[in-house]
């Protein structure tokens, strides 16, 4: 392949992502004139049209859809082993990401990453809170945390963490004048704080499993949030039930700030999982974090 159809190929995948010729032109280093015409010489090189543009936006064309999505992940691996190659020296160097549950940072990722940090400074690692099932590919993360039933097939997925339950709980001064639920169906009738997605915009269901039955159960009341640490400062305000995991709430329960209902509905399931995709290359940095976070049984 000649070298300007390459710079052409950078220039178009870089203006599709960002829909956005000045931001394109600014990430690139060249002027938005310049990065215009190359697109232009691409379009007409392959006799069709990439990019529709407007006044106030600039969108792909189905053939523009295909050769970004086809050839886009290509650069990407490029890059990333390119990076990798960087990093091939004394001590690892480079920023990791990694998207996760604010539980999953706060009780996994930071009490074990922090010492790794302290004995190698030129690693950095950008930590992103996220509820929903973000493409980590798309997103451009290294790496994602999730339970071991979330994690698609053609991942490499690595457990940092044991078995885990949720817990359906409450603060004392709530069921003063309700009764427990019994049942998940019992829940119908009580005052739920909601687990809103923010990748796909819904209400998180409830799981339930007994025995051989599994119920998803979507409840209902008066307070929705996207976070679970908002729903445990709701649930030890007395403002309703809230479903977190386990551990969130242990401390509490130890206390009697909250008690726990349905704990016998609420049956343990995989773990957090550090996942990343199959295709990735290793870097040292990258290799670092890993081994930081494996989930090691204690005997």
């Amino acid at each position: 392949m000649q070298r300007t159809s390459l710079d052409q190929l950078v220039a178009f995948v870089a203006v599709a992502r960002e829909q956005s010729f000045t931001r394109a032109a600014a990430k690139l280093g060249v002027s938005q004139s310049a990065l215009s015409h190359t697109v232009r010489e691409l379009e007409e090189r392959l006799g069709v049209r990439l990019l529709t543009r407007t006044t106030r936006s600039v969108s792909t064309t189905e053939a523009g859809e295909r050769l970004v999505h086809n050839i886009g992940q290509r650069f990407d691996e490029i890059e990333a082993e390119l990076a990798a190659v960087r990093e091939l020296r004394v001590k690892p160097a480079g920023t990791i990401r990694i998207t996760a549950t604010e539980f999953a940072i706060d009780t996994i990722l930071l009490p074990r990453l922090g010492p790794l940090l302290r004995g190698y400074p030129d690693i950095h690692v950008e930590m992103i809170v996220d509820y929903g099932l973000t493409d980590i590919v798309a997103q451009h993360f290294d790496a994602g945390v999730r339970s071991g039933e979330q994690v698609a097939k053609d991942m490499i997925a690595v457990r940092i963490g044991p078995d885990m339950r949720m817990a359906v709980v409450g603060a004392p001064s709530y069921f003063k004048n309700r009764p427990e639920p019994k049942k998940p169906q019992d829940l119908i009738a009580h005052n739920c704080l909601n687990l809103r997605l923010p990748t796909h915009g819904n209400v998180y269901a409830w799981e339930f499993e007994k025995g051989s039955r599994e119920l998803r159960v979507k409840v209902d009341g008066q307070m929705t949030f996207n976070a679970t640490g908002q729903l445990l400062n709701a649930a030890l305000g007395g403002c309703g039930l809230a479903y977190v995991p386990e551990g969130l709430g242990a401390p509490h329960l130890a206390k009697g700030q909250l008690k726990r209902v349905l704990a016998d509905w609420c049956p343990p399931y995989s773990g957090y999982h550090l996942f990343y995709p199959s295709r990735r290359q290793s870097s040292a940095a990258f290799a670092f974090v890993v081994e930081a976070l494996r989930y090691r049984q204690k005997k």
